[in-house]
């Protein structure tokens, strides 16, 4: 049995040696095994990280990498620095992350989300601008059978993105496309936890997303360029909202 580490105390954080050389960033790695330990209940709201300087010794990284790390661990609401304190657990995303085999990976997941927000609302407002009565009739069979297979229990990552590939393309510059499909894994590994936890969750999440869906279709249906970027930007920060599970539902 883990001991608890009295108050004050900075609490033991296990140190898997991280991957050089590969695809996924240190920093990314670094917030996948913090998060990990969070969600699984090693590290318990309250608790405090180690020094920068321990964790640089620990992981065998640069403080620059540390600092990434828990810069965006804090942006997500799981841990605070007190000056002169320290950096302490502040939030326990839901424990039924921890049986999802990628859940190391959501540090990426996180990143390529950021890039979503940007891109894809202004794709969405162009859409909405340039779109053609096919385009739009495409947009919304997205939409439907999406909706479908979440009423059912069976959406997949692939349903999603389609009705997210269906705005890129109506937007009237391939480029859009281009650099969703350039992320293509991340966005897929990120919709799998999202659309898991919406799964396993309560009905009013799943029916959060899929309103969220209807809003950006109506706005693209009737050409409001401005109201298509806002209700795709809410979507997809709800999206990460749910990741980090603040809503405990």
């Amino acid at each position: 049995m883990t001991r608890k580490p009295a108050v004050g105390e900075t609490a033991p954080v296990e140190a898997i040696p991280l991957e050089r050389g590969q695809r996924v960033r240190l920093a990314d790695q670094l917030y996948g095994q913090i998060f990990e330990q969070i969600v699984s209940g090693r590290l318990n709201v309250g608790d405090k990280l180690p020094s920068e300087h321990e964790i640089c010794d620990r992981f065998g990284v640069s403080r620059p990498v540390v600092r990434e790390a828990l810069l965006r661990l804090r942006a997500d609401g799981l841990v605070t620095a007190h000056q002169g304190l320290g950096t302490f657990v502040s939030h326990q995303p839901a424990p039924r992350l921890k049986t999802f085999p990628d859940v190391q990976n959501v540090g990426a997941y996180l990143r390529a989300q950021e890039v979503r927000v940007a891109l894809e609302g202004d794709a969405a407002r162009l859409a909405a601008m340039r779109r053609s009565d096919e385009q739009l009739h495409k947009i919304g069979q997205a939409h439907e059978a999406f909706v479908a297979a979440l009423a059912a229990g069976q959406v997949s990552p692939e349903a999603d993105l389609v009705f997210h590939a269906s705005i890129a393309e109506a937007s009237g510059n391939d480029f859009y496309l281009g650099v969703l499909e350039s992320i293509h894994e991340a966005i897929s590994g990120f919709m799998r936890l999202t659309l898991s936890l919406t799964r396993t969750g309560s009905r009013q999440r799943a029916q959060r997303v899929a309103d969220e869906h209807a809003a950006i279709l109506a706005a693209i249906r009737e050409q409001d360029g401005e109201r298509a970027r806002v209700a795709m930007q809410f979507h997809l920060g709800q999206a990460r909202y749910r990741l980090v599970d603040r809503e405990r539902d």
